[in-house]
């Protein structure tokens, strides 16, 4: 049985791709493969973003930075490094990674039902 990561092998092949949607929202990939670390288990590091029509993102899930752990039922450290943004203003909440599959999934998934949701207001 081949253990290759055919998941993580597209995903890494999609680094810098960008789409654009005829009513201007775009969204873009960047990975890369690193050693894997504490905060990177997986061993890549992402930034998956989608943007409305005014360049500003309105959804994204990364690995690039940390987030603060949230504030209630919470006691100790714990540091985040995969994470979602759901807004504009959002600062992240956990993302929890399973797969590079799974992640772009999840990611195109969310991109579908954003656009569902504006063009059902319109």
């Amino acid at each position: 049985m081949d253990d290759e990561d055919y998941g993580l092998n597209t995903l890494i092949d999609m680094d810098g791709y960008r789409f654009t949607y005829e009513s201007g929202y775009w969204w873009k990939i960047e990975v890369r493969k690193e050693a894997p670390s504490k905060f990177r288990p997986h061993g890549i590091r992402y930034n998956l973003t989608f943007h409305n029509n005014y360049n500003t993102r309105i959804f994204g899930i990364d690995n690039a930075h940390a987030i603060k752990p949230p504030k209630r039922g919470f006691s100790g450290k714990w540091t985040v490094y995969d994470h979602l943004h759901k807004t504009s203003v959002d600062s992240g909440q956990p993302y929890f990674f399973v797969s590079a599959s799974q992640l772009l999934e999840d990611f195109l998934e969310n991109v579908d039902k954003i656009i569902g949701e504006k063009e059902g207001k319109s």
